[in-house]
């Protein structure tokens, strides 16, 4: 099969487009001002739980996203917080390592240490070209079509992990009886 030729771009402006890649690598954070930060009272015995699940659940993302341990984690929200301009605690890591025992965090495309098994797909969708009546009572009149779709999927999730599309056109195709 012969390979199809690059795509060629000609970028004019470089400054724009040198801008955009450097935007590629921005990072933005930011926390709801209006997120329930503070644990509400349960009317339980004992000491009340001073952070929500949701705050608790937001640190522990940035954990496992960033791969940091807890200490760095602290370290980490208290920086984000300041820079939005919040007046909030942090949670310390004592805290984080206490309620992390009963909250899960799952991030689907975050490598777990098991192995992972991908159930592979290929099937062809036609894009443009004759309706199979036509075609098959006069034969095809013109080049058709089509597009292959390639799947991945993560056999544990469900996940489409990967996806990719290939474009084939395929010659007059003689018609069956």
């Amino acid at each position: 099969m012969p390979k199809s030729d690059a795509t060629r771009y000609r970028t004019t402006n470089w400054s724009a487009y040198n801008a955009s890649l450097m935007r590629r690598g921005s990072l933005s954070i930011w926390f709801d001002p209006e997120m329930i930060w503070h644990a509400q009272r349960t009317g339980k015995r004992g000491h009340p739980e001073t952070f929500s699940d949701s705050a608790i659940q937001t640190c522990l993302t940035l954990k496992v996203l960033f791969g940091l341990p807890l200490r760095q984690t602290v370290g980490l929200v208290a920086s984000l917080i300041e820079m939005a301009g919040l007046d909030w605690a942090v949670p310390d890591y004592s805290t984080l390592c206490r309620r992390q025992a009963r909250i899960a965090v799952q991030i689907p495309y975050r490598r777990s240490g098991k192995p992972l098994n991908l159930l592979t797909d290929s099937t062809g969708i036609r894009f443009r070209g004759d309706g199979e009546w036509l075609a098959r009572k006069h034969g095809a009149t013109r080049r058709r079509k089509w597009r292959k779709v390639h799947l991945a999927m993560d056999t544990a999730t469900g996940n489409i992990r990967r996806g990719r599309i290939h474009v084939k056109q395929t010659g007059r195709q003689p018609h069956s009886p």
